[in-house]
């Protein structure tokens, strides 16, 4: 130490085909930092980056996943047709589904995995910042706060929850589940329900999707992961023509991941099912999407 630009590169090269770019990615960042914590000059310049870029283009296949399918506005219309909302257990499951959907979130912000890993710290609870607004456009909208995020980390974000036309409203769901599980304490996770025992219990990422799965398999929907709402919602505002921007913010994105899911957004128009869609909006879609790629290179 200090390593060659050499040497990083041919450590990095001797790895191609058999790891993914992000792996090696991550393996660089632990050896800068090695070299940044002993005051060691760090040489990976040139060389470097054309090996890494070379092993970016011989990913293994089993590195390879294929593309998530999002969830449609079908799939949500069937849990509404498909869940008993004067069920307290049924009514917390609409409402992490609407507001995974339409706040375009990561379903771990919502739910937590299991009884044992709520921490008020990271999770959202009954005691969370949640307001209603009635501005006076008359536009009713409601923001939640999210003390934790994957990218804000402890700075949380705020969830805006906007008053659709649509039977799956998030700021009616949310409204209902409130009402719904009125005896839940502060201290429990927000969307926690009541039981048939008279107690409460946390509303687990497990019980959500086999809940959610089920009812879509009933209808010979597809089957889905927590991440497809996170997509599906991001896509079905695109068609409703609102700007790709307005939509990087209701997703909270800073990168540029927001597009990888429009990069081949052909291929996943043809599964959201609506009467409307058209060619010219097949049209209106890809060009704004362009549009918003030209702006931020």
């Amino acid at each position: 130490m200090p390593a060659s630009d050499f040497l990083l590169a041919s450590f990095i090269a001797s790895w191609a085909g058999k790891v993914a770019a992000t792996t090696a990615q991550n393996w660089l960042a632990g050896l800068h930092f090695w070299h940044n914590l002993h005051g060691a000059p760090w040489f990976g310049h040139s060389i470097l980056r054309s090996a890494t870029a070379g092993l970016a283009k011989v990913i293994p296949e089993s590195s390879k996943r294929p593309r998530r399918p999002p969830v449609t506005l079908e799939h949500m219309h069937a849990l509404f047709q498909g869940l008993d909302l004067s069920n307290a257990f049924d009514t917390s499951v609409f409402a992490v589904a609407c507001t995974a959907f339409w706040s375009c979130c990561r379903l771990g912000e919502l739910i937590i995995v299991n009884a044992n890993s709520f921490d008020p710290s990271r999770h959202i609870s009954r005691s969370s910042s949640f307001t209603r607004r009635i501005p006076p456009e008359g536009v009713k909208y409601s923001v939640l706060h999210i003390p934790w995020t994957k990218t804000s980390h402890v700075d949380g974000a705020d969830l805006i929850i906007s008053n659709l036309d649509d039977i799956t409203n998030t700021f009616t769901a949310i409204n209902h589940h409130l009402a719904a599980n009125t005896t839940v304490p502060p201290h429990a996770p927000f969307f926690a329900y009541e039981t048939a025992e008279g107690g409460w219990a946390a509303m687990i990422k497990l019980w959500f999707l086999v809940c959610c799965n089920q009812i879509w398999r009933s209808v010979n929907l597809l089957e889905l992961t927590g991440h497809c709402f996170r997509i599906g919602g991001a896509t079905e505002l695109l068609l409703r023509e609102v700007p790709p921007d307005v939509v990087a913010v209701q997703g909270r994105w800073k990168s540029q991941a927001f597009l990888e899911y429009w990069q081949k957004i052909e291929s996943i128009l043809p599964l959201f099912v609506t009467s409307s869609f058209s060619d010219s909006r097949t049209a209106m879609v890809n060009s704004s999407m362009d549009s918003y790629a030209r702006r931020y290179s």
